[in-house]
């Protein structure tokens, strides 16, 4: 195949990379939702208790550990990324989660080695977190920095496509594992099986990305675009602190989203007492919006320009939450609640991948991958593990499920507030006065 004189690279080159960076990202989003499917057979394995509330809430500590690691990586591995490159810097991700995966898969249980499992579980949680706090920092800078301008947006947008499809993913295999072995055999091994599946891809993950170009340092690929320099720096009309705090506020608005979808499974069950086949069901259809907003976010974004690619879709998601959750309540089952999910998913997944582009395109390139790191790492920290907790303390204050809908109503006004003091950063955008 001919090189593609655009870039330096040839389009088959450019394909492999950005599937090594989504494959690794996809199989440590993988790793973190299955471990939240699986707490309570975990729970029972490491932190054995004669009250399943005590060995859940041990599972659940130690998932939180995780979110814990998360600013630690995003600091120490956002700054090997800016020092020594990207590519050395995403292998020692997969290598931080593949040993820490490892631990949580394939330690024996309380029963079998006493109180060394749950630290050792404890212990490669922490890394699987610290490896997830750089992972989104390095892969989303390397992206931008390998895609042209013409395709930053499509390119970029893989990183929120890998965790749909990570996510789609672990929801239908720990649906299928749990339906087809049954409970007891779930809490034996099958969880195991369910974690581990993750260990058959780590090889290939580590060879894709040993190939990988460096696009910082002395061997990096420079892509050109139209005869003009647009890989070394960026060039944007935001400033890195504008960019950091409102892509902070952003960041922040989009893990309470996320995790409000993935409480949907335990809402259908312990507020509108429909079954677990119901929620899980419209779970799954939370993540299928995601993943369909991301596909469609990344081209809209390079084809309109990064500010009305996040505006238009959350205007239109302001409205969505009260009149589609007043349906669920008024007509509980499947049909109200998978399809009012994958709505408000659809919406929100459409935004994300040209508020990364904007960030990532502010931040200067020697900092970048730290800069980007933290800003992702420390509201999805705080939130991420908050927001469940949260919408049971507003349901049981409020007493009425209308709490999820005002929740989500909320943020959405705040993130179009936050959009607003943003300047539009597409490069052959910038002067046009719309959005602006």
């Amino acid at each position: 195949m001919p090189a593609d004189t655009a870039s330096g690279t040839t389009p088959r080159q450019l394909r492999r990379a950005v599937g090594a960076v989504a494959l690794g990202n996809a199989l440590e989003v993988y790793d973190f939702i299955i471990f939240g499917f699986m707490a309570v057979q975990i729970g029972n394995a490491f932190f054995p208790s004669q009250s399943a509330y005590a060995s859940l809430m041990g599972s659940l500590a130690t998932f939180a550990v995780g979110f814990i690691g998360r600013p630690l990586g995003a600091h120490w591995l956002g700054r090997h990324a800016d020092r020594h490159g990207r590519k050395p810097a995403l292998l020692l991700t997969m290598v931080l989660m593949g040993i820490g995966l490892a631990g949580v898969s394939l330690t024996p249980g309380y029963a079998q080695i006493g109180v060394a499992a749950p630290v050792i579980v404890v212990f490669a949680r922490l890394l699987q977190g610290v490896a997830m706090g750089g992972e989104i920092g390095i892969s989303t800078s390397y992206l931008i920095e390998l895609a042209g301008e013409a395709e930053r947006g499509r390119v970029t947008s893989m990183q929120a496509t890998s965790q749909g499809i990570s996510n789609v993913a672990a929801t239908l295999i720990g649906v299928v594992i749990s339906l087809s072995i049954g409970p007891e055999a779930l809490g034996a091994w099958g969880w195991r099986v369910a974690l581990g599946l993750g260990l058959l891809i780590l090889p290939l993950t580590l060879v894709m990305r040993h190939s990988l170009p460096e696009t910082h340092g002395p061997t990096m690929v420079v892509r050109h675009d139209h005869g003009k320099a647009g890989a070394t720096e960026l060039m944007s009309a935001n400033s890195p602190l504008r960019a950091m705090i409102l892509g902070a506020i952003l960041i922040g608005a989009g893990t309470i989203g996320q995790y409000c979808t993935i409480y949907t499974a335990t809402f259908a069950q312990a507020t509108l007492h429909l079954s677990s086949t119901v929620g899980l069901a419209a779970s799954l259809a939370g993540a299928t919006g995601q993943l369909f907003g991301a596909i469609g976010g990344g081209w809209t974004c390079d084809r309109f320009g990064r500010k009305p690619a996040m505006v238009a879709p959350f205007v239109v998601g302001l409205f969505l939450p009260v009149p589609l959750f007043a349906w669920i309540i008024a007509a509980p089952g499947l049909t109200s609640l998978a399809f009012s999910t994958f709505a408000i998913s659809l919406s929100t997944g459409l935004v994300y991948p040209a508020v990364y582009v904007t960030i990532a395109e502010a931040l200067p390139k020697a900092q970048r991958a730290h800069r980007f790191a933290m800003v992702y790492a420390l509201p999805v920290t705080v939130f991420g593990g908050s927001t469940q907790l949260l919408l049971t303390w507003l349901l049981h204050v409020t007493g009425t499920p209308m709490a999820v809908a005002w929740l989500r109503t909320a943020i959405v006004l705040i993130s179009l507030l936050a959009m607003a003091q943003l300047r539009e950063s597409h490069p052959s955008r910038q002067l046009r006065p719309a959005f602006a």
